[in-house]
């Protein structure tokens, strides 16, 4: 889900946080009295299939595909990680020390500042720890969810935009990625785990590169008048098509293919030809692309997370905002331009409570909302131990016991998780 995410999530009233899950077939959200779960197979009808109120003010659920694994950390308990087994109504582990986290079907990532930690999801056994990463007070990192591919991404620096791919499987480096020159804001993995995207703290240009070989196979400018900060990455499930987000209120959506000789690819060849004369900015913003479909949202500064999916045949673009809706989009594969709004679902709340929610946001001004990063961020006064209760270092086997094959499955991913998630007590 790298939805999304990262320290600055969606925050607004009632609202506290918004995630995709892994095949963008479930939404989960939490609130300021617990966390719902949504199937959204559907553009018409969006079902509540699980809604929890023993956890309040949860600012981080993850739901693990279609499955009955819930991750959930709350503002009660900063930096402790629950997981539950939401069906069963049982607890299966919980931790300290969390910043962020994602998993897939074989492996749970917890990042924290300064380390990250690599789990065995059947059993939570550790089976690997990253010690003295760069600084990386938002938890910023992705992993691809292909088991076959189960890659790990995260800042190889708190000054520029490097990356450190990592094989969470066989737990050993694969490359480092010059991507940007400034700090990384956003990364996510394709589907299959074979592209990577990447955007920096600018939020001007993202970039797409091949995994394992970590070269550069697109580059696309999302503006040149101003910075922004980018909120959401997220590919199709084909890899075809990329949408990011950001805190202004356009969605952009790239097109990720090679381009047929053209009139267009004829003027390209001029710029290339006269890049060696100009400045290399001036040269490069001539070979980036620019969006192929466009949203303009109907609110502007609020945080949003956003995914491509297929809903009933068609593509479709998410749009989860931070103020408790859903926004369902169409999108034209073959022309692009502006994406038509099809629905808009209210994750929360009746509507009485809605109109009184907007007259008293006419009425008053917005406060700022405590982000993520500040809620959870280590502090400055002193050094923590950041160590998983009941955990060693490096602990257990190289690999981990393998789930069934389901990543191509006809439709949403369901793991046998009655069986294989057994509760794991944790001293």
């Amino acid at each position: 889900m790298e939805t999304g995410e990262g320290a600055d999530g969606p925050v607004g009233p009632g609202l506290c946080c918004a995630s995709f899950n892994q095949d963008s077939t479930s939404l989960a959200v939490g609130t300021k009295t617990g966390y719902r779960l949504f199937s959204v197979t559907s553009v018409d009808k969006l079902d509540c299939i699980h809604e929890s109120t023993e956890t309040p003010d949860v600012y981080i659920v993850e739901r693990l595909f279609s499955s009955s694994l819930v991750v959930v950390v709350s503002q009660s308990m900063p930096r402790r990680m629950n997981v539950y087994h939401f069906k069963k109504g049982t607890e299966i582990c919980n931790y300290n020390e969390c910043l962020s986290l994602l998993f897939n079907s074989l492996r749970l990532v917890v990042c924290l500042e300064e380390s990250i930690y690599i789990h065995n999801i059947k059993d939570m056994k550790l089976l690997k720890t990253l010690l003295n990463t760069p600084s990386n007070p938002s938890g910023l990192c992705a992993l691809s969810i292909n088991h076959s591919n189960s890659f790990l991404a995260y800042p190889g620096s708190d000054t520029i935009g490097e990356i450190i791919v990592y094989d969470a499987n066989n737990l050993s480096t694969m490359t480092m990625i010059p991507a940007h020159d400034s700090p990384l804001a956003a990364i996510t993995f394709s589907a299959s785990g074979t592209k990577l995207a990447s955007a920096s703290e600018r939020g001007t240009v993202i970039r797409v590169f091949s995994i394992p070989e970590g070269l550069r196979l697109f580059e696309f400018r999302r503006g040149m008048k101003r910075y922004v900060n980018i909120s959401s990455l997220s590919f199709s499930p084909d890899a075809q098509f990329l949408c990011a987000s950001s805190n202004t209120e356009t969605v952009h959506i790239f097109k990720l293919e090679q381009h047929t000789p053209s009139w267009s690819a004829y003027v390209g060849k001029m710029f290339t030809a006269a890049s060696s004369y100009l400045p290399a900015q001036v040269s490069g913003m001539m070979s980036q692309d620019r969006a192929f479909a466009t949203v303009r949202l109907q609110m502007a500064g609020q945080k949003n997370v956003c995914v491509l999916a297929t809903i009933q045949k068609l593509p479709r673009l998410l749009v989860a905002s931070s103020d408790g809706q859903l926004f369902i989009y169409n999108i034209d594969p073959q022309d692009g331009g502006e994406c038509t709004l099809v629905q808009r679902h209210r994750l929360f709340g009746s509507d009485k409570e809605w109109e009184e929610t907007e007259k008293s946001e006419l009425m008053e001004p917005p406060q700022a909302c405590q982000s993520y990063a500040a809620t959870v961020a280590i502090p400055t006064s002193g050094p923590i131990t950041a160590t998983l209760t009941g955990y060693s270092e490096d602990g257990g086997a190289k690999k981990g016991e393998v789930i069934p094959e389901h990543e191509f499955a006809a439709g949403p991913v369901c793991l046998d998780d009655e069986t294989e998630f057994p509760p794991v007590s944790i001293r």
